[in-house]
């Protein structure tokens, strides 16, 4: 596990980091099959490929405060600075986490950040991630650091929530449903992994 504590200085967002190896599925609301998604996707290139998975839970509300309001799992109250990842190791439960580490990812990290934090919980991780490796990610808000490789939007609620409404914009593909899987053609070079 890998803490980062809350620094002095602000981070100013960037758009131009690429990182053309990895697969981004964000969603516009909660159950909305980024999950299912991210296992077809993951079933279908971990044949071929080293997969890592990264599920991103940025946290924008109060420090300590449950950004749902009421009471939540603990996964938002659990930090109050900087940034927490985490490997998950167990693939035997019910966890999103779990679900893409035993469908096939090499490993799979949980990635807990405050929003102003992300670029620093991301290259954390990627340091952690081989250079020819694909990497799939569940997360809306990391389209504000990083350009993937294909950025999916699933977009099957009324309501927009706001970590969507930044980014939706700047997706590749926007889905209604995670019906069949959807394929990207990639290609290896000495940078990694590409998609055409």
């Amino acid at each position: 596990m890998f803490k980062k504590k809350k620094s002095e200085s602000k981070v100013v967002f960037m758009k131009d980091i690429e990182v053309p190896r990895m697969i981004q599925i964000g969603s516009t609301g909660r159950n909305s099959g980024k999950t299912t998604m991210a296992k077809e996707l993951i079933a279908y290139y971990c044949k071929s490929t080293s997969v890592f998975g990264l599920k991103i839970i940025t946290i924008t509300g109060d420090r300590g405060k449950c950004q749902r309001g009421a009471v939540g799992c603990g996964i938002c109250t659990s930090i109050d600075e900087g940034y927490e990842l985490i490997e998950e190791k167990n693939s035997t439960g019910t966890k999103d986490t779990m679900e893409l580490l035993k469908t096939g990812c090499e490993k799979v990290y949980l990635l807990k950040v405050f929003r102003e934090h992300l670029l620093d919980g991301f290259l954390a991780f990627l340091e952690l991630v081989p250079a020819d490796s694909l990497i799939v990610c569940e997360s809306n808000s990391i389209r504000e650091v990083v350009k993937p490789g294909v950025f999916v939007m699933m977009d099957n609620k009324k309501r927009i929530k706001e970590t969507a409404a930044r980014v939706i914009d700047q997706a590749d593909i926007v889905l209604k449903e995670a019906k069949g899987t959807v394929v990207f053609d990639f290609f290896k070079s000495k940078n990694g992994v590409s998609f055409t």
